[in-house]
This record gives C-alpha cells, sequence and structure tokens, in this order.
C-alpha cells in the first residue's frame, strides 16, 4: 500500500520518510494532480479521479475498473460502502484504488476495506493523519506476507463435490422462487443454490416425468429469497436479487456449465424444508483465507415431490425422499464474498 501526501503547490517538498508520492495542484514532475476527470503525472494521464456523491458516480467509478491504472476517489461524504465496493469489484483487475481521507479513523477504514483495503491512502499534511497511514502501512506489510493468491473460480468447468445430508427438517411457510429460463435443461443438470456462497448444492430442474404434474423444462425450483445462487461470470447473487434478463450458470452433474438467461421469476408462499449437508471435500483452488465452516451449510426448498437434488450416482433425487447419510453433489469454494464477489478477508456463515 502506498501513502500519497496532498501539498501545497507553492511550497517546496521533500521526502517524508514512509511517503510514496505527493499529490497537488499544477502540473509539476514531482507530484501528481488532478485535472478534470483525470489523475496526471505530469503530461501522463495515470488513471481517473472520481468525486462519489451517490450511486450513479459509484456507478462511474467502477466503470473505471479495468481501463486505468489507478482510480483516485474523494467521497462527498466519508462513507466506507462506496470503498468496499470498489475493492470487491477491482478484483483480478490491475487497476488500483486511491482514497482521499482526512482523519486517522478513516485511514483504518480505507486501509482495511475489505480487509484487503484500498491501494493508496491519499492523506493531508497532518502529522496524526500520517502517523495512522503510516501504521495501516505496515500492517498491510506484514499481511500481505502471509497472503496467498485468491481464488479465482472457472466456469467452463466446475468441480462438484459430494454432501451427506445430516438432516432434514420442515422450516414453515416461506417465499419460494420458481426460476424460468429462455432455454430448456437437460437431466441431471439445474442451478447451484445455498444459504451459504461458499457451499452451494445443484439443485435440478424440472425435466422429471411426474404422475401428477407436467414437465416444466425450462424451470428450476431454486428456493428461498435469502439463497445464493451462481452466476453465469462466477459470482453470487441473492435469489430476491435476480430479474429478467440475468446470466445464471447452468450446471451439469459432471460439471459442464453454460449460461442460461433468466425469463420470468414465480414467487409463491410455500411449505419448506431445510437441507442441511456436509462435505469432507476440500475446495480445488487454494483461496488467500479460508471462509469458516465453508464445508457446511444447508439450503431451503419447496416441500414436494418435483423439487429435487441431484445424487452422486447421479440421479435426480426428491427432497421429500432425502434422508440423513444420502449423498447429494453440490460446490464448495472457501473465498469470502462482498457484493457476490470473491475478495480476500474472513467470513463466518451458519
Amino acid at each position: 500500500m502506498e501513502i500519497w501526501l496532498q501539498v501545497d503547490g507553492s511550497e517546496s517538498i521533500s521526502m517524508t520518510d514512509g511517503v510514496d508520492r505527493f499529490i497537488g495542484e499544477g502540473n509539476r514532475p514531482d507530484r501528481l494532480h488532478v485535472d478534470g476527470a483525470r489523475l496526471m503525472e505530469g503530461d501522463e494521464v495515470v488513471g481517473a479521479y472520481v468525486h462519489i456523491e451517490d450511486g450513479t458516480t459509484q456507478q462511474a467509478g467502477m466503470a473505471h475498473i479495468g481501463t486505468v491504472d489507478w482510480i483516485l476517489v474523494q467521497c462527498e461524504t466519508w462513507s466506507m460502502i462506496p470503498l468496499e465496493n470498489l475493492v470487491a469489484h477491482q478484483a483480478g483487475s490491475h487497476t488500483k484504488i486511491a482514497a482521499m481521507i482526512s482523519s486517522p479513523l478513516q485511514a483504518q477504514g480505507a486501509g482495511f476495506a475489505l480487509q484487503k483495503g484500498v491501494d493508496a491512502l491519499v492523506i493531508p499534511p497532518d502529522r496524526e493523519v500520517l502517523e495512522a497511514a503510516l501504521s495501516v502501512k505496515a500492517q498491510r506489510l506484514e499481511q500481505s506476507s502471509m497472503t496467498n493468491e485468491i481464488q479465482e473460480i472457472n466456469t467452463d468447468r466446475l468441480t462438484l463435490v459430494p454432501f451427506v445430508i445430516e438432516s432434514v427438517e420442515e422450516a414453515g411457510l416461506g417465499d419460494r422462487f420458481c426460476l424460468d429460463f429462455l432455454s430448456q435443461f437437460n437431466e441431471q443438470e439445474g442451478l447451484l443454490v445455498g444459504s451459504s456462497a461458499q457451499a452451494l448444492f445443484l439443485v435440478h430442474s424440472e425435466t422429471i416425468p411426474s404422475t401428477f404434474v407436467p414437465t416444466r423444462p425450462f424451470r428450476v425450483n431454486a428456493g428461498a429469497p435469502h439463497s445464493y445462487v451462481m452466476m453465469a461470470d462466477g459470482s453470487t447473487k441473492y435469489m430476491s436479487e435476480l430479474g429478467a434478463g440475468d446470466e445464471l450458470l447452468a450446471v451439469n452433474a459432471e460439471g459442464d456449465t453454460r449460461p442460461v438467461v433468466l425469463g420470468r421469476l414465480k414467487i409463491e408462499q410455500r411449505p419448506m424444508l431445510k437441507i442441511s449437508g456436509e462435505s469432507t471435500e476440500k475446495a480445488p483452488e487454494k483461496p488467500r483465507k479460508t471462509l469458516q465452516n465453508a464445508n457446511t451449510s444447508h439450503v431451503f426448498m419447496q416441500q414436494a415431490e418435483t423439487v429435487r437434488l441431484v445424487s452422486d450416482e447421479p440421479n435426480a433425487v426428491s427432497v421429500t425422499e432425502l434422508t440423513p447419510k444420502n449423498t447429494v453433489l453440490g460446490w464448495i469454494g472457501h473465498a469470502a464474498r462482498h457484493v457476490g464477489l470473491p475478495v480476500e478477508g474472513e467470513i463466518v456463515e451458519r
């Protein structure tokens, strides 16, 4: 992490221990400066400047990720949420985030946003703020020496693992989401859904014939609004956030995947089951930090014979027929997530 010191355009400056760059007014070769929406170093554009006032300006800042080396962020009123959102969306990009701060408390907040933190703290010429920024920088250096590469999800093919069912319990009434798509599913194909973003169960599509109900091969009875569902790009969304036009990830029992476009949601009150399971498998990718309880999770599904998970045989198995020690397929990972994106950090989900 870098520290940038704001300086007055008229004063002569000297290097301060721990300060990596200077930023001020005027085009000078020894400092950065802001020119409109551009971050400049001399005559060279090195990034973008974003003044975040609301959701629209936050989105404008996110739009620069992947297109510039640096985004200099100034918040109208100090808020952690825009910085956390930028840090989450920055993962996997070469773009770095510099945050303008004005107090020691803000140094801690920005420096450890989502535990990862921004890439530079831009501080005023204030001794207390400088000392706080230097402390954060030292802690970040210590932290980085213990950090591994973040988990990346390859959505071309996923490694599915067995989950041993621990319990199946009545959960009362809940909002059940049926997801209808623009394309049809095949047998042994469905969506990854769960109450933890890093332990998802393979929920089978409605492609299995039934005596009482016709098949709906374009549909997955996907469960409750709080559930996570895996999207086509490897991120997750809450079921309640989904909308027509979203691309989700269809997965079959072999782990083969393809994107499917959501056409409609049907939400109705239905009796629900809580299905809990545990996997002894480890995530195939090596994460930066382990998400606690990642191998144990549960999913809430409608209590109906036509709602199915996928067994390890593999076969579609009705949730009403599941019993403890049955084995079903799912996916596990260990990276913590923020707004659906994998980030460095630790989260307990249970």
